[in-house]
């Protein structure tokens, strides 16, 4: 078992050269990108720790999971170690597992499930850990899981954009933006490698994890919107940006206007 821990046991390595600054850092610019993450999951724990009082305190579970993904991630990019790619992957699973728990409207639940959130987390959860234990045996299968929830969100997200709820659009847009913006340079980095390390510019996997940690905010955002349009339309959601709502880029969070409202669900 010793072996998945090595130095560049992984099968992944992306264009930055390796050890180019230390002995110690495999890719040194795609480790210490990862510092957003550090810096936006306890500031959102912070900011959104009233919405998640009254929601619930799992929400916290899903920024922490957040900056587990950064945590890992550095991980990962200093050693290139088959643990550390497994642990990167998992973290992203298992944010997404608790973000579909939490937050996923119960109007696209599978008819047989009947809107039942419980059932529904069940479900999630005991896929989750079926991709988990499958995951280091062949991590492939979760790189298919991870880009069918990716499609599957694309998928949800849309049919949201169609029912017009100007908040939420506006934020789908910077998300969308982002995103956009982010999958470039992942991919750019993959299949151009050559021609960017002629030009001497191998950072674009470092841009990734930038500009993903810059959009994560945008989606809780979004998430927490349309839970509020659906299971909390009785407490008052407002937006609020980090660190002055006037500035043109900030950090999005939700705060509650009225914690005096008690819940009530609504139909999709």
């Amino acid at each position: 078992m010793a072996s998945i821990f090595s130095y560049q046991s992984s099968e992944i390595d992306w264009c930055e050269k390796n050890f180019q600054y230390s002995e110690l850092v495999a890719e040194f610019y795609n480790t210490i990108s990862n510092v957003p993450f550090f810096i936006f999951g306890p500031l959102m724990i912070y900011l959104m720790h009233p919405y998640a009082q009254k929601r619930s305190l799992k929400v916290h579970l899903a920024l922490v999971l957040f900056i587990l993904i950064g945590l890992f991630s550095s991980y990962f990019h200093m050693t290139l170690s088959f643990f550390g790619q497994i642990l990167d992957e998992l973290a992203i699973l298992w944010l997404l597992t608790t973000c579909y728990c939490l937050w996923f409207p119960r109007c696209y639940f599978p008819a047989f499930l009947k809107k039942n959130r419980s059932l529904f987390s069940c479900l999630v959860l005991v896929i989750s850990i079926i991709v988990t234990f499958l995951a280091f045996i062949k991590p492939v299968v979760n790189a298919y899981v991870l880009n069918g929830i990716s499609l599957h969100i694309c998928y949800f997200t849309r049919l949201e954009y169609k029912k017009n709820h100007p908040k939420v659009n506006h934020m789908i847009r910077v998300a969308l933006m982002l995103w956009a913006m982010a999958i470039s340079t992942w991919i750019c980095d993959r299949l151009f490698c050559p021609f960017f390390q002629r030009i001497n510019f191998t950072y674009l996997h470092s841009f990734w994890h930038i500009l993903i940690s810059m959009a994560f905010p945008y989606i809780i955002t979004i998430l927490i919107l349309l839970d509020g349009h659906y299971e909390m339309q009785n407490v008052p959601l407002e937006i609020h940006y980090w660190p002055r709502d006037e500035w043109i880029v900030g950090l999005p969070y939700v705060t509650l206007k009225d914690d005096k409202a008690n819940n009530e669900t609504k139909s999709c």
